[in-house]
């Protein structure tokens, strides 16, 4: 019932509305572009009946330029096309802020659980002793990542909240001025932007959304637990990475660090600001004005200069003051408004949100090397050393680093920025920036190389107030990780490091690499039991484990529904805090408004708390797992040998966008790690990786070999187990809906051209062979009819947004066609490429 009335609601106020206003786009103010809105339904229309046909993009383009265009010389038809691109990035941005503006109307619908919901199920089960103590020490943390797949400018992202309040009173006139404006604004970046650029793009989302956001879901929680003590104030963190993630970019530099930490800061202190400035314009009274106005004229000077610094106490205290004053003199008028901010002050400190530093292994290894043989502790490499050897250096050896005796840039960038992190501590807050995150961790060394570099760089060993992250995102590291864990714990210093760090462990696991290295299917299920193994390692060892996951994107990239990933975990899986990236434009799509934040806030924190509390509890059989088990490895086998397919590299960098990805001026980081001439799959960044899946409308990292060991298990006679595991385990279930999802986004008749090319024809048929199969058994363990049959409103919005992006993809094939034929326009086709890359990705919203 609720599935249908959602659906209903959808038609009406998401679909209904587009086609109303997207019929306005006829009077976009484009140069000759009169007729494009006219002419894009018959480019659809041709594009469709022409693919499912058999034709090829370039005999579509042809014969739509000859029948309907009148279009013959081949520069006119190029511009034509550019044309093309630039009106259905704008119908994708008119999308977007058509179905934002829906989000708390078809949220009525839902059945998600709010924390509403989960507060009454709390009193009809009289459990609020056991809820109030886990409320008061659990959190989940959101690390907004620089992934280069957001990339919407602030100017655009204000059309985009403005078209929003405009849809929702329905100002028809006002949304044709603000779409005419939309159509002389650019969408993308006239240069590649800074890793500074991304940082300030995502602050700005935090600034006009998060800051409010987070304010109000703590003061609904505070107001419905019926507890007056409750004051967890990490309920709900936030994270950074833009500016602090150096994995892979070399852009990063320790300046660009501590500007972002700067600006971080700085915005926090305007969003302070103004808010002191609404409540002084109710707090009128003659006592106060002293202390509020002493107040804001000092965060008034943090807004323009970093070096003017208010620290926590600074502002905490005199906002207390005040209270006190409120309470015992003035009758607590707008007391309510005062403990808002006092709650806001108290959740972000001088902070805002966490800035993560994160780095490679191999650049520790290259830094740590250099460093022994300066000091003259080895001759040419670390190999020269046995383990004992080099775990004793690090922990034992005082060196005293100094920057100016390395010659290579990216051992004196590394020192610098471990000796610049106390700086950003003393000005932000031990908060603002106390997570190191070791990127292909896969031994202990992974830790205490980075654990030793603070030693030499000034941190006594008692006093790193840095929580040391492996990142454990290959098959091979989450393979050593039980062992490397084990190791690290057996070590005094370590154990007395964590015991200062308040005896937790975080440990990222990696799913991008992992799903690109291991396949769909292997990588989550290698998670999850790595993830139940170093629980009881830390276990053992009196030590909280705290799991942060790679997720927030894509089922290829290891995302999907999180919340329906997180009920999925088991008892056996540490569950003290959620912690977890949102990258690309799901930071925008999923986080993007006010609404949408405090939602799927709720369904991470209710996802978490109810496998402690509530609904049957998670159990996977002996023999649920070996079913899993076999499933993984006959999947893996499929996908590791395309993997190794001698066109696999070959038909990423020849027939899909994946050399384009790095031209765009998408984001500031190199589209792979290292500087090799021939490409490989190791260096190759999951983002282009799996994009470029994405952009061919294929999606392979999101299901391939699923269909091919499903096949295998059926006709050895265990379907029924099959549809048993997908009925009764919930991991197994939710990835299975993730795989539905990629491949619902996927068409084949986009490329079905390929089959018969001479060099990569075999190759695609694989591809589609498998697309087809894995469709059929998914169909079949499922008992359903159609993808995603029970996410009506997700399928029929991705249904829109394929169809919208179509004629695109068409002209983005037809580009690709032609640049590998002779022609004196080929720069142009390659713009084409490139610029055909921006719709896609944005209208997939969760494509890369």
């Amino acid at each position: 019932m609720l599935q249908s009335e959602r659906l209903d609601e959808f038609k009406k106020s998401v679909q209904n509305k587009f086609n109303i206003y997207n019929s306005l786009f006829l009077n976009l103010p484009y140069q000759d572009i009169e007729n494009v809105g006219m002419l894009i339904p018959l480019l659809l229309h041709q594009a469709e009946t022409g693919l499912k046909s058999g034709k090829n993009p370039q005999e579509i383009l042809d014969a739509f330029f000859q029948n309907y265009a009148n279009i013959d010389s081949e520069k006119d038809r190029i511009d034509f096309m550019f044309r093309i691109i630039q009106y259905v990035e704008r119908q994708v941005v008119l999308y977007d802020s058509v179905e934002d503006a829906a989000f708390p109307k078809l949220q009525k619908h839902s059945s998600s659980l709010t924390i509403g919901d989960y507060f009454q199920l709390v009193d009809k089960n009289k459990s609020w002793d056991q809820i109030s103590e886990k409320l008061s020490t659990f959190s989940a943390r959101i690390v907004l990542t620089a992934h280069p797949t957001q990339f919407y400018t602030p100017a655009v992202l204000d059309i985009i909240g403005n078209l929003r309040s405009l849809i929702l009173e329905n100002k028809i006139n006002d949304i044709d001025l603000v779409l005419q404006q939309l159509g002389l604004t650019s969408l993308i970046n006239a240069k590649k932007p800074t890793p500074l650029d991304e940082a300030k793009n995502i602050i700005y989302i935090l600034r006009n959304v998060y800051y409010d956001a987070v304010g109000e879901l703590y003061a609904y929680i505070k107001d419905n637990i019926g507890d007056m003590d409750f004051n967890n104030h990490n309920i709900m963190k936030l994270g950074f990475w833009p500016g602090g993630d150096r994995d892979g970019n070399p852009f990063v530099t320790s300046s660009i660090t501590k500007d972002v930490a700067d600006e971080l800061r700085i915005t926090l202190m305007k969003c302070y600001y103004h808010d002191i400035k609404k409540l002084q314009q109710k707090l009128t009274f003659r006592d106060l004005q002293d202390v509020i106005s002493n107040l804001r004229g000092r965060l008034y000077k943090t807004m323009f200069d970093a070096s003017t610094v208010m620290h926590y106490d600074e502002i905490i205290e005199p906002l207390l003051e005040i209270r006190s004053m409120l309470i015992g003199k003035y009758n607590k008028l707008y007391l309510k408004d005062l403990d808002h901010l006092i709650d806001k002050v108290k959740i972000f400190r001088t902070h805002f949100a966490t800035l993560d530093i994160r780095q490679d292994h191999s650049v520790h290894i290259q830094v740590v090397e250099a460093i022994l043989k300066a000091n003259g502790l080895i001759s040419e490499n670390i190999g020269e050393l046995n383990k004992q050897e080099l775990i004793d250096i690090l922990i034992h050896k005082n060196i005293d680093l100094q920057v100016q005796n390395y010659e290579e840039d990216i051992v004196k960038e590394t020192i610098q920025n471990i000796l610049q992190l106390r700086g950003i501590q003393e000005k932000n807050g031990e908060e603002g920036c106390n997570r190191y995150v070791i990127s292909n961790s896969e031994n202990i060394f992974s830790v205490l190389f980075v654990y030793g570099l603070f030693r030499w760089c000034g941190w006594e060993s008692d006093k790193i107030t840095f929580d040391i992250i492996p990142l454990f995102e290959t098959m091979k590291g989450m393979e050593s990780s039980e062992n490397t864990m084990n190791e690290l714990f057996d070590l005094a210093e370590y154990k007395k490091h964590l015991a200062q760090r308040h005896n937790k462990q975080t440990i990222m696991l990696g799913f991008s690499d992992g799903t690109k290295d291991g396949g769909y299917v292997k990588a989550n299920w290698e998670i999850f039991k790595t993830k139940e193994k170093l629980s009881a390692v830390c276990d053992r060892n009196n030590i909280k484990a705290i799991f942060f996951d790679g997720r927030g994107g894509p089922p290829a990239r290891g995302g999907g529904k999180t919340h329906r990933f997180y009920a999925a975990q088991t008892k056996d899986i540490a569950n003290n805090e959620i912690q977890l990236t949102i990258q690309g434009q799901t930071i925008t799509s999923t986080y993007g408004t006010k609404e949408q934040f405090i939602h799927n806030s709720e369904q991470l924190l209710t996802a978490g708390l109810s496998n402690n509390f509530f609904g049957k509890e998670n159990v996977i059989s002996k023999e649920s797992r070996q079913l899993l088990e076999e499933l993984s490895d006959l999947s893996f086998e499929k996908y590791d040998a395309l993997k190794n397919h001698d066109k696999f590299i070959a038909y990423l960098e020849n027939k899909s966008t994946l050399k384009y990805y790095q031209k765009a001026n998408i984001g500031s980081r190199p589209g792979k790690r290292g500087h090799k001439k021939k490409l490989e799959l190791t260096d190759l960044r999951a983002i282009s990786f799996v994009g470029s899946w994405s952009q061919l409308k294929q999606n392979v990292p999101g299901y391939f070999g699923i269909g091919t060991a499903i096949k295998i298990l059926k006709d050895q006679g265990k379907l029924e187990d099959l549809k048993r595991l997908f009925k009764e385990v919930p991991l197994f279930k939710a990835l299975m809906l993730n795989s539905m999802m990629s491949l619902a986004k996927c068409y084949f008749e986009l490329t079905s051209y390929m089959k018969d090319d001479e060099e990569y024809g075999e190759f695609w048929n694989i591809l589609y062979e498998e697309y087809l199969l894995s469709k059929e058994m998914l169909l079949l363990i499922s008992d359903s009819k159609i993808l995603m049959e029970k996410e009506s409103v997700s399928r029929e919005s991705v249904k829109i947004r394929e169809n919208i992006v179509l004629p695109l993809l068409v002209i983005q094939q037809f580009a690709l066609q032609q640049m590998s034929r002779e022609t004196e326009y080929k720069e142009l086709y390659e713009k084409i490429v490139i610029r055909s890359l921006y719709g896609n990705i944005n209208a997939s919203r969760n494509s890369a």
